[in-house]
């Protein structure tokens, strides 16, 4: 076995792998950039070497600054988690050229299933069931043009290097084509260091299923079941789990079958996965062979008992599959697994990701029923050059709807405070009909998204109420204790209640939403309350706020609610739904008359990619003006309405902050 590994990535998956190599006894070594120096996996590792700036072509990709930093550390090996150099050939057969043990597949294995084109073309002369498409080398955008006319539409346009769901688009209409196509290779150039991409024949409601697959030295191939990953938004991962609802035990096996057969076609050593699509009677086609961990892998190892990247390196030290696995053709699996990716973005502005500092991040504490795989604590900062993701949630019961309600649990317990979370959108997730039925598709999400995002609708006043008694009960339980400092029981100065001379005292709590001020006027102290806001009343019995839980009668009503104050707001939690309300201050909110209608701002931190007019030009409502990229995904700027250019301050090539002013249109007459 390796005493020192190299991890040639970042955040939750390089300390993923330094947990298991600590338990291993194996010593580690960190790369970083200029944007991760005070990073976790940074911290955790025994070693660690700054490898450049904060791009991930100028750092995260430099296969040759990685490959120095091993040889200078004295590591054997080399885990290249996912995404960034885990499916480069290149980077593979270097590592080997230098000395250093990849821990994945050969580079000849990767050459052939590295790109979905050759991989696609191996599998059909395997007879495995292939979607018909395109997937020549030639990339001619006529000639492609017309492959697309051949297939016919709909079809999906995709980074034959590509993965996690960067450079996909559908096309449905031939004219949408040709700017399809530029967008597509313009993201997978980016992401991946390649604009190749292949052309293939969309399939109507699939789902999204994959087997797990293992390889040794020896000779030996596994599968290790399937994950089904059917519910998705543009293309990303949304909730992975296993086993498949949908799967019968004789598709199971044939869909197995087809898994093992193409690792062994390929002498398949380490970790992969192959990823089919399925459509509604059951019929199966092979998508792609992802040569590398996948992020889901942490539901495999919860129902199985293993430890995947365990299996990675002792494969790769050269060590045969466990007798345990390869005695069944599938390993039987115990009890049901679900995940979801908790990500710093705003799904009421279309995802958009976010960075910022995590002021707050509250996660479920671990268990035997809760997994936390997490690259960041409170306190650390989410960037812009890097996938926003913030942690991964993986739970684990005995059936699925059981799995279903930890999961409900577990996002009751997270709390994100800085940048915006879809923590809402995840718990509307796993409420909805179509998930608990376990018939969602991979379109599902994007047809009806509008099912699983919160209404921006006001507080009712129930919500307001229990709102105003936690700031209430927080607000008493922050006085000093003056009264005993001072030895006078009786001092009006240790009181929270607004006591004032000559009238009973009120207190005003106030809340904002959508810039509109709510005010709770508030009388009593101690957990007894009068409230009201206008005409509409409450009284409030024996409330206690204590451990982030608050009990208490509203009009005789008995209720209890997670509850989270802060100066800035407070987080309520019913058991199934949460608010959070903005506070602001009793006596000094003003609503805020500035307007940007005259202008584009930019959403969020970013590089300028295109900039698609100029001063003078007159444009459409709808009409692309900029493409921005960040968290390496292409945002379009389009027009609000139909204006007039006034002024373009953006360039392409440069990075700008949020907000930064990008064009300025001309006042209207």
């Amino acid at each position: 076995m390796f005493t020192r590994v190299l991890i040639a990535n970042r955040g939750e998956i390089a300390c993923r792998v330094i947990r298991t190599a600590r338990h291993l006894g194996i010593q580690t070594v960190a790369v970083y950039s200029e944007a991760d120096a005070t990073a976790q996996h940074v911290r955790l590792a025994n070693f660690a070497y700054p490898i450049g700036g904060p791009r991930p072509a100028d750092s995260y990709l430099r296969g040759d600054a990685i490959i120095e930093v091993a040889k200078k550390s004295g590591a054997q090996a080399i885990h290249p988690g996912y995404g960034f150099l885990s499916e480069n050939p290149d980077f593979a057969e270097a590592c080997e050229k230098a000395g250093i043990v990849f821990i994945g597949p050969s580079a000849n294995s990767m050459r052939k299933m590295g790109s979905k084109a050759g991989a696609k073309e191996l599998m059909a002369g395997h007879g495995v069931p292939v979607v018909p498409g395109y997937t020549g080398e030639d990339q001619n955008a006529a000639l492609l043009a017309r492959e697309a006319q051949r297939i016919g539409f709909p079809l999906m346009i995709k980074a034959a290097y590509g993965g996690g769901g960067k450079g996909m688009r559908i096309v449905r209409k031939a004219e949408e084509f040709a700017a399809n196509l530029e967008s597509c290779q313009r993201e997978a150039k980016s992401a991946f260091g390649r604009d190749r991409v292949l052309l293939e024949r969309y399939v109507e409601t699939p789902r999204h299923i994959e087997f797990q697959i293992f390889g040794d030295t020896h000779g030996n191939a596994i599968h290790l079941n399937e994950r089904e990953c059917s519910a998705q938004r543009r293309y990303q991962k949304v909730l992975e789990e296993t086993p498949s609802p949908f799967l019968t035990p004789e598709l199971r096996a044939k869909m197995g079958d087809a898994a093992i057969k193409a690792a062994r076609a390929l002498d398949y050593v380490n970790a992969g996965t192959v990823e089919f699509i399925v459509g509604p009677q059951g019929d199966f086609y092979f998508m792609e062979i992802n040569t590398r961990l996948q992020v889901e892998h942490p539901v495999t190892e919860m129902v199985l008992h293993l430890d995947l990247v365990e299996l990675q390196l002792r494969v790769a030290a050269g060590e045969p599959l466990p007798a345990s696995l390869l005695r069944n053709k599938s390993v039987p699996q115990d009890g049901h697994a679900i995940e979801l990716r908790l990500y710093a973005e705003d799904p009421s502005q279309g995802f958009l990701p976010g960075s910022g500092k995590l002021q707050r991040l509250q996660l479920p504490v671990a268990n035997a029923h809760v997994r936390i795989d997490s690259g960041v604590i409170e306190g650390d900062t989410v960037t812009i050059f890097y996938d926003p993701m913030i942690a991964k949630l993986i739970v684990w019961d005995r059936d699925r709807p059981s799995a279903l309600q930890r999961m409900r649990e577990a996002l009751a317990q997270c709390a994100v405070t800085g940048p915006k979370s879809n923590i809402d959108f995840l718990e509307r997730l796993v409420r909805h009909p179509a998930v608990i039925e376990g018939r969602i598709d991979t379109g599902y999400l994007d047809r009806h998204l509008a099912e699983f995002l919160p209404a921006d609708a006001a507080p009712d006043h129930g919500t307001l109420f229990a709102a105003a008694t936690a700031v209430l009960l927080d607000e008493e339980a922050s006085v000093p204790q003056l009264a005993q400092a001072s030895g006078d029981p009786y001092s009006p100065w240790a009181r929270a209640d607004a006591w004032r001379i000559g009238h009973a005292g009120k207190r005003i709590v106030c809340f904002a939403h959508d810039g509109e001020r709510i005010e709770v006027d508030a009388h009593g102290a101690g957990g007894s309350y009068a409230l009201n806001i206008g005409e509409t009343r409450c009284k409030v019995a024996n409330a206690r706020l204590t451990d982030g839980l608050l009990n208490a009668e509203f009009d005789g009503e008995a209720r209890r609610l997670r509850s989270e104050v802060d100066a800035d707001g407070v987080l309520l939690h019913d058991g199934e739904r949460r608010a959070r309300l903005a506070r602001v201050g009793a006596f000094a909110f003003t609503r805020s008359t500035q307007t940007s209608s005259d202008r584009i701002a930019a959403p969020m931190p970013g590089r300028i990619v295109l900039v698609k007019v100029k001063e003078g030009d007159s444009v459409a409502e709808g009409q692309e003006l900029i493409v921005m990229e960040a968290m390496k995904m292409e945002i379009t700027l389009k027009a609000p309405r139909a204006v007039k250019i006034a002024s373009v301050s953006a360039n392409a090539g440069e990075f700008v902050e949020a907000d930064a002013v990008l064009a300025r249109f001309e006042a209207e007459q």
